[in-house]
């Protein structure tokens, strides 16, 4: 309701109106606003007086069309505003609706010194469209009361939950105490006493409690609309041409005899009706407005957001440029400083030689002077010869070069940071919308895909007719049971290949090419599936045509892994051997491991000297190196001697078992991932029953010896016949 407040204030005074009358041009004024804005203008300058005295068309021209249209009521009734002959010396006004007011003419000069005034033309302008209109004889009551406007604006007053206030204060209205049921205005006790005193003719009004005013109001019956033309006469019909309601007099006096009328009923129906279907159109329009808002806010959230979060990232680019030049400082820094140090070391080196030299020399000159000073010849000669030898060698070797310093003082270091600095001048934010086209997706080469253990091989290419420049690819590959993809490869190769992938699993891979413009779409889905043959299917997929790839990695094939073996551990015959160089215990693991699955490897034992107790099993990445497999809570093994067995997991030992290796024995690991046990055998006979349970998580193949023992890795073996038979019963 508030936001059709607007509409129910008049343009001029900027308050509900009060009166409203219906100009041709549709717009509403009060009737006392339109008395205050009439303009008058002289008989000898109206249109007709013009024309008649032949001059051009002057800015009064329109008056005479307003006034033949009003009183013809054919048409609207109106035409451009041109301005009057007083209107550039009376500057126009704003009402408080901000719409512009042409204000009344200037008051006439005293009535000595004007001549008698000529007979005058009302003409009045309205404040919204600026279209103006000449009056007739009527005057004002030539324009018809809105009073469908009136009942609107006492609901909506009625309606609002504000007390009534005083009608006649002219600052702040003060609560209002009476209403005059004859006046029909609220007033405040002191504009009561003002304007409504109780004496005269006033004091037969009805003063009522403002409530109570209220309610009479709204139970007052509604005034009858009456006919402009004819006052005493109500409205009847309706003339269609005039497209204004119209009495019987009206219809009996001949004025509307040749139009079309209608019963007024039935044309306020329609009316109605035609108003209600347009209002559906706007109701649609405005919904759409509102959503088209709440999207604009929540454009201005989203920008605020991504501004707080460009921001971040713009900080932190900038931060690890000033990360990265600092560590780069602090090398520079460091290289002077190894510099400085090595010329003074050097310079301090000289110094130090050629003060000890000096000293030597010094020495042997007060030598030489103390021996030039004594008296006896044949003493002298006998030292004569080599002390002179002794001058010349150490003037010698002051000559060659002793004299001059072995290092410069300058530093024959010259940073070159013109190219770090014109970079940084022309550091700016890449475009991020550019008009070149992004790649199109690559197509998967399934002929040169392939799966090998627990790896997997992927190849791809461009569409032979895509022209746009590819500047790498992204290869994605989900977690083996249906969950989100991550990226494994981001590079510009057309192939990879993925290690570390699980046993019996279902993988989905997808790659995109991207270049500066934008990414691709992704690629058809290849889904690899670890299941016995070899076979090609089609099934949807909510990025593309899904392509199935059901190959069968029966058996696994690997090797012991020298990256996490102990430094003890000597390898040979491709990693399928190993060895140790010491008398303690190493563990060595296999390259694979399984978290699904059934699988199986042997181990042959090649040399076993001095009764040692090797072990076989599984165990964790982490699983200590330097001690007996079984010894802590991340591996499960069975360690042998020659006679017994035992199974060890924690340093626990449990079922010991008859049997034992010698040098050609055969030990086989069985591990069942569906089951989630291990099972040993010595020479294809089975060790006791099963010998772990509950296992769950990522296993690798584990041994641990020393050097008196040498086994040899067998993989890529069938289940042996005692576990198949098993897993054949229901």
């Amino acid at each position: 309701m508030e936001e059709m407040e607007e509409e129910l204030k008049c343009p001029v005074c900027g308050s509900f109106y009060r009166e409203p009358i219906i100009l041709p041009c549709s717009h509403n004024l009060c009737q006392a606003c339109a008395r205050n804005i009439l303009v008058q203008t002289p008989d000898s300058e109206s249109p007709q007086s013009r024309r008649a005295s032949g001059s051009a068309v002057s800015d009064y021209d329109y008056l005479d069309l307003d006034k033949m249209s009003l009183y013809s009521e054919a048409d609207s009734g109106y035409g451009s505003y041109g301005g009057f002959a007083s209107a550039p010396t009376t500057p126009c006004q704003k009402s408080p609706n901000g719409v512009r007011v042409f204000p009344p003419a200037a008051p006439p000069p005293p009535a000595a010194l004007a001549p008698p005034p000529p007979p005058r033309n009302a003409c009045l302008t309205c404040p919204q469209c600026h279209r103006s209109l000449v009056l007739d004889e009527r005057g004002l009551r030539g324009f018809p009361r809105n009073r469908l406007l009136e009942g609107v604006i006492d609901r909506y007053q009625q309606g609002r939950a504000a007390a009534l206030r005083c009608q006649l204060c002219e600052k702040a209205p003060k609560e209002a105490a009476v209403m005059c049921e004859q006046c029909d205005v609220f007033y405040c006790d002191p504009c009561r006493l003002r304007c409504h005193p109780p004496r005269g003719p006033l004091a037969k009004h009805r003063l009522v409690p403002p409530a109570q005013g209220r309610v009479s109001r709204r139970l007052s019956p509604r005034k009858i609309s009456t006919c402009t033309d004819h006052e005493l006469e109500n409205h009847s019909m309706y003339c269609v041409q005039c497209k204004s309601p119209v009495c019987y007099q009206c219809l009996e006096e001949g004025k509307h005899s040749s139009h079309e009328v209608k019963a007024l009923g039935a044309m306020w129906k329609l009316h109605k009706s035609q108003l209600s279907q347009a209002l559906n159109g706007l109701s649609d329009r405005a919904k759409e407005a509102k959503e088209f808002l709440v999207q604009l806010r929540n454009m201005v959230q989203q920008i605020q957001e991504n501004s707080v979060e460009f921001e971040a990232c713009l900080v932190a680019q900038c931060d690890a440029l000033i990360d990265a030049l600092n560590r780069r400082k602090a090398q520079l820094l460091s290289r002077v400083n190894k510099e400085h140090e090595h010329k003074l070391k050097v310079v301090r080196d000289q110094i130090s030689h050629c003060t000890v030299k000096l000293r030597q020399t010094t020495g042997l000159m007060e030598y030489c002077l103390e021996v030039i000073k004594e008296n006896d010849p044949s003493g002298f000669l006998q030292i004569s010869d080599a002390l002179i030898r002794r001058v010349h060698l150490t003037e010698e070797q002051w000559g060659k070069g002793t004299l001059t310093p072995r290092m410069t003082t300058d530093f024959d270091l010259n940073l070159d940071n013109a190219p770090l600095l014109q970079s940084i001048h022309q550091l700016d934010f890449v475009q991020m919308k550019v008009s070149s086209p992004v790649p199109a997706p690559p197509i998967l080469q399934l002929e040169e895909c392939c799966t090998h253990n627990n790896s997997a091989t992927l190849s791809w290419k461009q569409p032979p007719l895509s022209t746009v420049q590819v500047e790498g690819y992204i290869l994605e590959l989900d977690d083996g049971n249906g969950g989100q993809f991550r990226e494994v490869y981001v590079g510009k190769e057309t192939m990879c290949t993925v290690d570390g992938l699980h046993f019996n699993s279902t993988y989905s891979a997808r790659v995109k090419a991207f270049n500066k413009s934008g990414v691709s779409p992704y690629s058809k889905t290849l889904v690899l599936q670890t299941s016995e043959g070899c076979n090609f299917d089609t099934q949807g997929s909510p990025y593309s045509q899904l392509v199935d790839i059901k190959k069968m990695v029966a058996v696994a094939w690997f090797s012991f892994d020298p990256a996490s073996a102990h430094a003890d551990i000597i390898f040979s015959n491709d990693n399928l051997t190993v060895t140790c160089n010491s008398y303690d215990d190493r563990v060595v693991l296999g390259k694979t491991g399984f978290s699904k699955g059934l699988h199986y490897w042997e181990l042959s034992i090649d040399r076993y000297d001095n009764h040692p107790d090797p072990a076989f099993g599984v165990a964790r990445i982490d699983v200590l190196k330097d001690a007996m497999l079984g010894k802590d809570d991340k591996a499960w093994a069975m360690y042998v001697d020659n006679n017994r067995s035992w199974f060890m997991h924690n340093n626990s030992h449990t079922n010991r078992t008859e049997g034992g290796i010698t040098k050609g024995a055969t030990v086989g690991v069985l591990l069942d991932l569906t089951r989630r046990t291990l099972t040993f055998s010595i020479n294809e006979d089975q060790q006791g029953p099963v010998a772990f349970e509950n296992l769950e998580g990522l296993f690798f193949p584990a041994v641990s010896l020393n050097r008196n023992v040498q086994v040899t890795l067998h993989t890529g073996l069938p289940v042996p016949e005692f576990y198949a038979s098993r897993s054949a019963m229901p």
